[in-house]
């Protein structure tokens, strides 16, 4: 994608894009659970994105020393505990209800970055909305939820951090780098299933889904949160992540049979309207990703 034409697009049409992606991913992986333990897959996820994005970036010497490495791989590590949390999270429940409980995360930081009231309405809405979509059982599923919150923290370390990587200008390097070294320093936890996951991860089907898996719920959401972090700041880019609890709904729907009830539709009208609500001013002037 062009700088000019994705400068163009409107960063709600990029997200639903990238949300999609990133869920149908996710109903990939779990078709794999039942071979290997979420926390596994999870990290074949990181190291099948790390491998495409090494060999498509080839960042340069300067993006493995001193500052720069330090920062990537804080987003790197951010990234990849987000993922392990939440693939335990939606082994334990429905697709859109872990997305929703997760997104507590994103809801914290636009609530602390923002000081406009129309930015805080569009919050509550959402906010509103995400536990309509949940409607948590905590009887249910307690570890569940627990992951989901685990998650949601690392998510909201995800967007403080990949906004300082994004505004560095060399966004998708950064993230590559941050990756490959997380995936190394996170590559023991591929062997927590022990003799059976080892057989497992030798079967190419396997292999083949895990790096469906890392393009589609990584590599290319991820490079699209790149493009958008640089647009947006972290208040409206929070608000727009409430997208994605529709989208999980939507995508569990069809693609796992998870059938949303009334008060799960009634959340995904409500954060619709929050995107939309805080969506009325323009996007920040963006200067051009380095590619």
């Amino acid at each position: 994608m062009t700088s000019s034409v994705r400068n163009r697009v409107p960063a709600p049409a990029l997200f639903v894009a990238g949300a999609v992606s990133m869920y149908v991913g996710a109903a990939l992986a779990v078709a794999l659970f039942d071979r290997l333990s979420p926390t596994t897959v999870a990290v074949l996820r990181l190291v099948g994105a790390a491998v495409v994005l090494i060999i498509w970036r080839r960042p340069e010497r300067v993006a493995w020393r001193g500052r720069r490495l330090g920062r990537a791989v804080l987003f790197g590590m951010a990234t990849a505990l987000m993922n392990i949390a939440f693939y335990e999270a939606i082994a334990r429940l429905p697709l859109g209800t872990a997305v929703a409980v997760e997104f507590c995360g994103p809801v914290a930081v636009a609530a602390l970055a923002s000081q406009r009231a129309r930015d805080v309405a569009a919050v509550v809405l959402a906010a509103l909305g995400v536990l309509l979509i949940a409607d948590v059982r905590w009887s249910g599923s307690p570890s569940g939820v627990l992951w989901a919150l685990t998650a949601a923290a690392m998510w909201a370390a995800y967007i403080v951090l990949g906004k300082r990587v994004a505004s560095a200008g060399n966004g998708l390097d950064d993230m590559a780098v941050g990756f490959a070294v997380s995936a190394v320093m996170l590559s023991p936890l591929l062997f927590v299933g022990g003799v059976g996951a080892l057989s497992a991860l030798g079967d190419p089907l396997v292999a083949a889904i895990a790096v469906g898996v890392g393009v589609l719920s990584s590599v290319v959401p991820y490079v699209i949160d790149q493009i958008v972090l640089r647009r947006v700041g972290r208040a409206r880019f929070a608000v727009l992540l409430a997208l994605l609890p529709a989208t999980a709904t939507v995508v569990g729907l069809l693609t796992l049979q998870q059938v949303p009830g009334l008060w799960e539709a009634a959340g995904i009208s409500a954060v619709i309207a929050a995107v939309a609500l805080r969506s009325r001013d323009g996007d920040e002037p963006a200067p051009v990703l380095r590619t």
